[in-house]
């Protein structure tokens, strides 16, 4: 598994490099400042966050209208930037043109790049760069709460059909799925029912899974790798999938090298499955299952999240067994299921006994 995080982080890191190469030089700085703290995805947001800030000032702050290119900038400039200039940049992010495209941003869109904002001043105060914190003074964005979508019991046992069975799929789609069932079904059982994150299942190898024990192993977000324990049906579903169609596609492919031979899920070309292709299929299986609910890889994560809380009333279990590092994201996220504990304390408390 480390191989396939290894090769991501190669390619996030090759992508940062070129989107750096287009922001001021004095950007340089911060970005080997923070290295130690974050993710090489972290960095290529804030790198992106940070392209999008300075092409507004290039093209719509006075202070700058003479400067040709972001490379004009130092940071020295930093300190001509106004509260003003801050408020009227999220404004902006309504609704911007880059590159020739369109861009617009909700609440939770705006609120990423100004917080980026917000990291990129700081940094340069607290390393004494510049004499003040502006961006300290303007109030990020007000989020209201997204409503949690889950799968209710009836939704999970239809989308395990609809992927065993091909209901709800026209003949072509059905005709693809026959020779995908059973890793589409392992997939499935193995999200809903472990609540791993999308980039830990496709970067399963098939050394990570020990069913002597029920057990695999993950590596979390920020390179961490964890022990985690799937039940019967996870291991029935994988077992099947890997002595199977897994077994059979690379007893076809012998005479043919095949770089991602120990990836645990493959595709049809031999390999390794991708994040997009398991949030297509997650997608088109749902669309029979719950036909007025869009839902992804996440949703299946926050389904089985919920169902363990309804389980064990224990939240910091379901933060543990999430990988959330923060007990109030796991509280955010699932905090709708209180009400199930307030319905339950209003029945059972009873003021008089029921008499005739």
């Amino acid at each position: 598994m480390a191989n396939y995080f290894s090769e991501r982080d190669k390619i996030l890191t090759k992508r940062l490099r070129e989107v750096r190469d287009r922001l001021p030089d004095f950007c340089d700085e911060f970005f080997v400042g923070i290295e130690t703290q974050t993710t090489v995805l972290t960095r290529l947001n804030y790198a992106y966050d940070l392209r999008i800030f300075f092409d507004y000032l290039l093209n719509n702050v006075r202070a700058f209208k003479d400067y040709d290119a972001m490379s004009d900038f130092t940071v020295d400039d930093l300190s001509k930037i106004t509260l003003i200039n801050l408020e009227s940049y999220m404004e902006y992010l309504s609704y911007y043109e880059f590159d020739g495209k369109e861009y617009t941003n909700g609440e939770r869109g705006k609120s990423r790049k100004i917080s980026t904002v917000r990291t990129f001043f700081k940094y340069y105060f607290n390393h004494d760069r510049i004499p003040s914190n502006i961006a300290a003074k303007l109030t990020m964005p007000k989020q209201h709460d997204k409503d949690i979508i889950r799968l209710e019991p009836r939704e999970v046992e239809r989308i395990l059909d609809a992927a065993e069975t091909g209901m709800g799929m026209s003949d072509h789609q059905r005709k693809i799925q026959r020779n995908t069932r059973a890793r589409d079904v392992a997939i499935l059982t193995l999200l809903l029912g472990t609540g791993i994150r999308v980039s830990e299942c496709v970067g399963l190898n098939l050394n990570d899974i020990d069913f002597e024990t029920d057990a695999f192993t993950v590596t979390r977000k920020g390179g961490n790798r964890a022990i985690l324990y799937f039940g019967d049906e996870v291991a029935e579903a994988l077992q099947t999938y890997i002595e199977g169609e897994r077994k059979a596609l690379i007893d076809r492919c012998e005479k043919i090298s095949i770089p991602d031979r120990d990836a645990l899920f493959l595709s049809l070309q031999v390999s390794r499955i991708s994040v997009r292709a398991v949030e297509n299929l997650v997608k088109k299986y749902a669309g029979s299952a719950a036909p007025l609910k869009k839902i992804s890889p996440h949703k299946l994560r926050s389904t089985f999240g919920t169902n363990l809380y309804r389980a064990t009333g224990d939240i910091y279990m379901v933060a543990d067994v999430l990988g959330h590092r923060d007990v109030n994201t796991t509280k955010k996220h699932y905090a709708a299921i209180e009400e199930d504990h307030r319905k339950i304390a209003a029945s059972v408390v009873r003021l008089r006994d029921n008499r005739s």
